[in-house]
């Protein structure tokens, strides 16, 4: 793999950009297959008496594994914009200290989660309050994915590696194929066996194990733009320092935010067992409808980085506002889809119609904010990439908890009860946080005037 294959600091943007971002996506799409397909197939190939059960536990429990592995994908990006910083600024060679003080930092970080995980998988789920008929399903999910973390965090951790070098090819392949191997496992354990919840939790946690010793191989096999060797495998003062700076604010940020979405959970889950499996399938579908801006918010996270490092900021600048462009035109055709065809989405996920119903009511909610994330999260990634994650930390935040968890909790308390109303928090906080990243860039277009 040759380095200025890599380089984002010379020639044109928007092909470059495009290109980037393409494999990202694809990759988001898989990795959103997993826990899609988990209720897809739990949802289709589970007796109809406890079907509701099944697809709440698995909503919950992929909800709470979703928050945790955000939290280290997150963390991972001190890497993926240290990496590109690097690049960027003719400084490659420091690469191999910077995955080898990785590995040791997320080793760690996998050790305390399996411990708290595994024995903790009861208190989590009563936390989450999952519902009665659903709770041991709830409980048995958690504790096979949380004994699954170290591999869990592999997986995120290596594909932030390769984006941080510019490759956004290796990551989708590896995804690829986890993403089979998952599928014939749900249908082999699920379909076949008829193990629900617990064979779509072991289903889940085999295939990113498959995932990260082909990425492993497949890394061994490339010519990096740096030297990894034994030796580099430990703990720098510095390298951890620069990693936890910039990675921190975001992981905090979006393990937050995760907990502001687990307490929409909370809430929703106290309304029952068909609002909570309604509200499951609903996420699953919107964790696709809103691919196309998170395959621009990561790919602008490392662009922006390579920039960043070499001082070219109207590069930066430029990128932005290709990407906003970009993704605002597939959100506007997601809007449509979602707003007007809720109901067939919802239906890929639950054979149960008022299932299907529910999620479609709160489809409608999440189809407006279809406008809107296509610009914050653009913004986001440009942020982290110029290195203001602390900021990315605050904003995110702030909307979470000043807007979107306080507008669902009023919201549930309302009378008739809505599921669309509930939904409402999410555009709300979006709109919020396009406002605080428009004031970002002003503060920021003064201070380089002056």
């Amino acid at each position: 793999m040759e380095l200025n294959k890599h380089n984002f600091t010379e020639g044109g943007i928007f092909r470059p950009l495009l290109v980037f971002a393409l494999p990202v996506l694809l990759a988001l799409f898989l990795q959103a297959m997993y826990g899609a397909v988990d209720l897809m197939i739990v949802g289709r190939f589970t007796e109809d008496a406890f079907v509701s059960a099944h697809v709440s536990a698995v909503s919950t429990g992929s909800q709470i594994m979703l928050t945790l592995t955000s939290l280290v994908a997150s963390f991972a990006m001190g890497a993926t914009i240290l990496l590109g910083q690097q690049i960027g600024g003719g400084k490659a060679e420091k690469g191999g200290e910077t995955i080898g003080c990785c590995i040791v930092l997320f080793l760690c970080i996998g050790v305390v989660l399996t411990a708290v995980l595994v024995p903790g998988a009861g208190v989590v789920a009563q936390l989450m309050h999952a519902p009665q008929e659903a709770f041991d399903l709830t409980v048995s999910y958690v504790r096979i994915c949380g004994a699954g973390t170290l591999v869990i965090i592999a997986y995120n951790l290596i594909g932030s590696i390769f984006r941080g070098i510019g490759d956004s090819v290796t990551p989708l392949v590896t995804v690829a194929i986890a993403c089979v191997c998952n599928i014939a496992g749900d249908l082999l354990l699920v379909a076949g066996f008829h193990m629900g919840t617990v064979g779509a939790a072991i289903a889940t946690v085999f295939a990113q194990a498959v995932s990260v010793v082909v990425s492993v191989l497949r890394m061994r096999k490339k010519t990096l733009p740096f030297t990894l060797t034994w030796s580099q495998i430990h703990l720098t003062p510095q390298a951890a320092g620069r990693i936890t700076r910039l990675g921190l604010p975001i992981a905090l940020q979006d393990f937050l935010v995760g907990i502001s979405f687990l307490l929409i959970q909370v809430i929703v889950n106290s309304l029952g067992v068909l609002a909570s499996a309604g509200v499951g399938v609903a996420e699953k579908v919107c964790a696709f409808i809103m691919l196309v801006p998170a395959a621009f918010m990561q790919s602008m996270s490392a662009f922006v980085a390579q920039n960043a490092g070499a001082g070219k900021y109207d590069r930066a600048e430029k990128a932005l506002r290709y990407g906003i462009l970009m993704s605002l035109a597939v959100g506007c055709v997601m809007f449509y889809v979602s707003f007007f065809h809720g109901v067939s989405l919802a239906s890929l996920f639950a054979k149960d119609m008022e299932v299907a119903a529910a999620g479609a009511d709160y489809l409608r909610a999440y189809a407006i904010d279809c406008m809107l994330t296509p610009i914050f999260f653009c913004f986001i990634g440009y942020y982290n990439g110029i290195g203001m994650t602390r900021f990315v930390m605050m904003q995110g935040i702030i909307s979470a908890f000043l807007v979107r968890v306080p507008v669902s909790f009023l919201m549930s308390r309302r009378v008739p009860v809505s599921l669309f109303h509930i939904g409402l928090a999410t555009p709300a906080s979006s709109t919020l946080q396009i406002i605080m990243c428009l004031c970002a860039m002003a503060y920021l277009k003064k201070h380089s005037k002056r």
